[in-house]
């Protein structure tokens, strides 16, 4: 809103006539030398004009100046000699003259439309359907006269509580709130609370002060640096001062802050769901929470919220250091430390920015990573000092982290980079850093290398058992690791055992082993390693390994024994298990080769390779069997081709489920079971009737898929049948086909079955396979697609039965590793 004209001119130009009585001008007055009367007189009547219209000014100024005036106190409460001290606060504060700053507060009331703005975004901002078009609403947020109304209430305010009570009533009631809280963060990070409104006084008293650790609204703003925003402080599970009282409500936190540092959070309670918040609500609230920090700042510390510390004490962060920053007393605290350190205060840009930190004091036992005086680095900036800080593990954003949030922080083995010369060292080095007052105190420990290696050693030492030793053989002096006294079992303040006193603490049957490995040390001087069962005189019992080596003096004598003992004891009782495992594992390989190898012979025995050939009249016959890659799998298929007394031959191919012994005794039982049903004369498909009865009631639930075939030389006709296996294939010519699916499970699912029976006519040079699904079977591979590649290779011309069926074994591209039967006719 651009400011009113202030008045004093004349608005429609007109002439202001002289008073009467007013003298005219002469000459003297101004008007030039030799000017005609009419001259000096309009010249006096500008003169007068002019003063007319300033005194005008001044009154109408004067008169500007007292209406801001009653603007505050009507909106204050507070008398006219206040309501002057805060416009003029304010007029400073702005960099405004009080005559602008009131014309502004007086434009700004005189068009404040706050109410249909703040109605518009509280409906806006909880999703009223009902809420006007954005075009359509006034604009959101506070007015700048509100905003100077809250700004001077917190001037006049003598403490935080005046002041939160000050914003809810002239800056956040408007935009719906119903609470507000102000926290002031500790240097532990913890939380009190400095000023309240709209919280009762029995909540307020339960969250005075929130310990480190505590996860709440105020402290996700606080550690995380911004503003952080919640639709439902419910929803969003987070605790909360005031959120039984409103549990749906949402909540803006906003961290207050100057300089990098921040002094306290503002927390803004609605009693309703929260939507988005305009960007101009959001600056504002923004603007707030930086006049609080204004506030934090400046006001005197008190009791948090008006009550006072745990346990009656003032809280955490209400003794400041004592000089301004606190820099002059945390500098004399730091010299009385071993460690080199830092006292760094915030440095700012003329904006008020945090930019780097100045190195108040470097303390007594400062030791620069690059070798440089404690007087180059005194007084510098820090960026300039460790530029190395700003990058890798971003030390100065630690520093300024901490400098913002109090929280402190620790880290092992962070490399520390110096510029000297233009060159960058670097080493490693321990870093605290932690906030006191307005200053922070950086220290570090520069890692030894030695000290890096002997603890290196003792960590080594502890994770392998390991102690060492040495004894003085002159003075009898012995000089134990502090590992060893746990593994001999004896107390610090017990002497050591001498080498020589080693046989008295071993076990009986060590002790000569004890005795030639001393001899071999203190008498032949040379290095020596044994292993020993050690007895404690608490009883237990250790498996020690000692190695030691002498050291001659001067004279050629020995005179010291350094070594060291090593716990073996778990390495001895894993290499007995290991043993005892080993032992076991090989007897039940042995027997697990010697059950395979009979159950191969026993295969092999009834389910030879290749079968003699088979007297039958016009038919040839032959059949390949071969077993499983591995001697572990083998299974079940099996194979009969036999003339029946009826001079007819009976054909058929069948597969056990499983491997092993079972399924080989399962084979032999079908297969032995079917030849001696075929006897009957019955077909095929009763033949697999009985077949599923022996199946399933007179063996160990043996199942198994079958096709049984019975040949009549006499009318060249093979009558089939199938218990869930691949059907035959039929090569005729120079086609190959696969016989139809007839129905029937396979052997041993139910106590009864039935199976539907097919005949087939067969001419001369026809032949009929049957085969296992070893033959076919592929992991990758649907069993249409195994069968259609079988069905290529059948229909590639062969010399022989024999040929044939010897190319079907090589050209086969099962990868199951399982064994495979097949039985090949051909009609001559």
């Amino acid at each position: 809103m651009s400011a009113p004209r202030f008045p004093g001119g004349d608005p429609a130009g007109a002439a202001v006539p002289a008073a009467p009585g007013t003298a005219l001008p002469s000459p003297a007055d101004g008007a030039p030398p030799g000017a005609s009367a009419d001259g000096r007189l309009a010249a006096t009547v500008e003169r007068l004009r002019g003063e007319v219209r300033a005194a005008q000014a001044a009154a109408e100024g004067r008169a500007l100046i007292e209406l801001a005036k009653g603007v505050i106190v009507e909106r204050l409460g507070c008398g006219p000699a206040q309501a002057a001290r805060q416009l003029a606060e304010l007029a400073d504060r702005a960099g405004l003259s009080r005559l602008e700053l009131a014309a502004d507060i007086i434009n700004q009331a005189a068009r404040d439309r706050m109410a249909e703005a703040a109605d518009a975004f509280v409906r806006t901002a909880v999703g009223d359907p009902a809420a006007p078009a954005p075009a359509a609403q006034a604009p959101a947020g506070l007015s700048a006269v509100r905003l100077r109304t809250a700004e001077s209430a917190a001037l006049g305010a003598g403490d935080t509580q005046s002041v939160a009570e000050s914003l809810l009533r002239h800056a956040l009631e408007p935009l719906g709130a119903v609470a507000v809280a102000i926290w002031t963060t500790g240097p532990d990070t913890s939380l009190s609370l400095r000023g309240h409104a709209g919280f009762g006084l029995d909540e307020a008293a339960r969250w005075h002060y929130v310990p480190p650790g505590v996860t709440t609204a105020a402290r996700q703003a606080l550690v995380g640096r911004r503003t952080v925003r919640y639709a439902s402080l419910a929803a969003a599970g987070v605790p909360s001062i005031g959120r039984a009282r409103h549990p749906d409500g949402g909540r803006v936190v906003v961290p207050a802050g100057t300089g990098g540092r921040i002094h306290g959070v503002l927390e803004v309670c609605w009693g309703r769901p929260l939507g988005p918040l305009p960007q101009a609500v959001e600056r504002q609230l923004e603007a707030l929470a930086e006049l609080c920090a204004h506030t934090l700042e400046a006001l005197p510390e008190a009791s948090p919220g008006g009550f006072p510390g745990p346990g009656g004490f003032p809280g955490p962060g209400e003794f400041p250091f004592p000089g301004g920053d606190g820099a002059s007393a945390l500098a004399g605290l730091s010299d009385g430390l071993y460690d080199p350190a830092l006292v760094l205060t915030p440095h700012l840009d003329e904006a008020g920015k945090l930019v780097d930190f100045r190195i108040r004091h470097a303390n007594a036992h400062f030791q620069d990573p690059a070798g440089r005086p404690r007087g180059s680095v005194d007084g510098a900036l820090l960026l300039e000092a460790y530029p190395a800080t700003a990058g890798g593990g971003d030390l100065f954003e630690r520093i300024e982290r901490v400098y913002a949030t109090g929280e402190p922080f620790r880290a092992r083995r962070v490399r520390l980079t110096a510029l000297v010369d233009q060159v960058p060292l670097a080493s490693l080095a321990d870093i605290s850093i932690s906030r006191h007052g307005a200053s922070v105190l950086l220290i570090w420990r520069v890692e030894d290398e030695s000290a890096r290696l002997a603890s290196l050693l003792q960590h080594a030492q502890r994770l392998g058992r390991v102690g060492a030793f040495e004894e003085d053989v002159v003075t009898g002096d012995i000089t134990w690791h502090g590992q060893l006294y746990e593994l001999f079992g004896r107390g610090p303040a017990e002497r050591p055992v001498a080498l020589r006193e080693l046989p008295a603490h071993a076990h009986p049957d060590d002790a000569d082993t004890i005795r030639r490995f001393l001899r071999k040390v203190l008498d032949r001087r040379r290095v020596a390693s044994t292993a020993f069962r050690m007895i404690r005189h608490d009883g237990v019992t250790r498996h020690i390994r000692v190695t030691a080596e002498p050291a001659l003096g001067p004279d050629g004598g020995l005179q010291t024994v350094r070594g060291a003992y090593q716990d073996i004891s778990a390495q001895h009782w894993t290499e007995v298990a290991l043993t005892a495992t080993r032992d076991r594992l090989a007897a039940t390989e042995e027997a697990a080769e010697e059950r395979n190898r009979l159950t191969l012979q026993l295969q092999h025995a009834i389910m030879p390779p290749a079968k003699p050939p088979l007297d039958a009249p016009g038919l040839d016959v032959a059949v390949r069997y071969r077993p499983a890659e591995s001697e572990s799998l083998v299974g079940g298929d099996w194979y009969d081709a036999v003339v029946l007394p009826s001079k007819k031959v009976l054909l058929c191919v069948g597969d056990v489920a499983g491997h092993g012994v079972e399924a080989a005794t399962g084979m032999v039982v079908l297969r032995n079971a079917l030849r001696g049903l075929a006897v009957t004369g019955a077909g095929p498909g009763q033949l697999l009737s009985w077949l599923n009865s022996v199946a399933h009631h007179l063996t160990a639930q043996v199942t198994a898929t079958a096709v049984c075939g019975i040949y009549d030389p006499v009318s060249r006709s093979l009558r089939w049948a199938r218990a869930g296996h691949l059907p035959p294939v039929l090569v005729r010519g120079e086609e190959a086909d696969d016989l139809p699916l007839l129905s029937g499970l396979l052997l041993g699912a139910l106590a009864e079955a039935e199976y539907e029976e097919a005949e087939l006519r067969l001419e001369p040079g026809d032949t009929v396979l049957m085969y296992t699904d070893g033959l076919v079977e592929r992991r990758d591979t649907a069993v249409h697609d195994s069968v259609a590649q079988l069905l290529t290779v059948a229909r590639q011309p062969s010399d022989s039965l024999e040929r044939r069926l010897d190319q079907l074994l090589a050209r086969s591209r099962s990868d199951t590793d399982d064994d495979t039967c097949v039985v090949g006719v051909r009609v001559s």
